[in-house]
């Protein structure tokens, strides 16, 4: 199994998993013509796409979903509070309703739902495995639940968000109702949060980690790396996602 972001942030979110010939993009908050131009970066195209998998509404979650899955005829997987928040119409081919706690089946990938708190209509991250390999992407959370630490234990691979530095927010330029929805319950996680709940985590099979949604006006790489290293193994690297440049692959064994 390998993952790669094809671009991570507030304009943008986008992450595939490949697995033998299984390849699924989660998420697609980019247009299709830049959406193409990153796959073509990972030697990837529309068409090795088995499927979209679709975490939550938002635009930078979403911009990009429809025109792919229609042009390229890929099909889509949500839960039913995200499908009704786009007001997509019933029964509309190609798009597959899940239950956020219910496991799944695609190609070669078993794929976990998590329900995670954010503010949208039925948010939901995911962990995929296959043999003994899991990989999980947990991001747009306001605050980590017990279900939620249940499920990333003994992942090999993890992209976690690190949103912003509670200090940087506090005293940055964002109005301040922004800043309450952004550090609230529902909104997302602080590096010192991020860190905290990697360190609930058994991260001792840990080979590969992600740090995604990192803000530009509210975090720094320094903060990151300050907050991160005290909760994973001395030698593992953390890399950051960047929201204009593909990641390249990170191979799980």
């Amino acid at each position: 199994m390998r993952f790669a972001s094809l671009g991570s942030g507030s304009k943008g979110n986008c992450t595939i998993v490949e697995c033998n010939t299984t390849n699924i993009l989660i998420d697609c908050g980019f247009s299709l013509k830049s959406t193409i131009s990153r796959l073509e970066q990972l030697n990837k195209s529309p068409e090795d796409l088995t499927a979209i998998l679709v975490s939550h509404e938002h635009s930078d979650h979403w911009k990009g979903v429809e025109d792919l899955a229609l042009k390229f005829n890929v099909p889509v997987f949500l839960t039913a509070g995200t499908y009704k928040a786009k007001n997509i119409g019933p029964n509309r081919a190609g798009f597959h309703i899940i239950k956020n706690h219910n496991d799944f089946v695609i190609g070669d990938l078993v794929i976990t739902p998590v329900p995670v708190p954010h503010d949208a209509r039925e948010p939901i991250q995911y962990v995929f495995e296959s043999g003994s390999v899991r990989f999980g992407i947990i991001t747009d959370l306001g605050h980590y639940t017990t279900h939620i630490i249940e499920c990333y234990r003994d992942c090999n691979g993890i992209l976690i968000e690190c949103n912003y530095d509670e200090n940087m927010l506090n005293d940055g330029p964002y109005p301040q109702f922004l800043k309450q929805r952004v550090s609230g319950l529902f909104g997302h996680l602080s590096n010192s949060q991020a860190a905290d709940l990697l360190g609930m985590l058994d991260c001792s099979a840990l080979q590969q980690l992600l740090i995604g949604h990192v803000s530009a006006e509210n975090n720094c790489v320094d903060s990151i790396r300050e907050h991160i290293v005290k909760s994973i193994p001395t030698n593992l690297p953390v890399h950051i996602a960047s929201q204009n440049k593909v990641s390249g692959w990170f191979s799980l064994t």
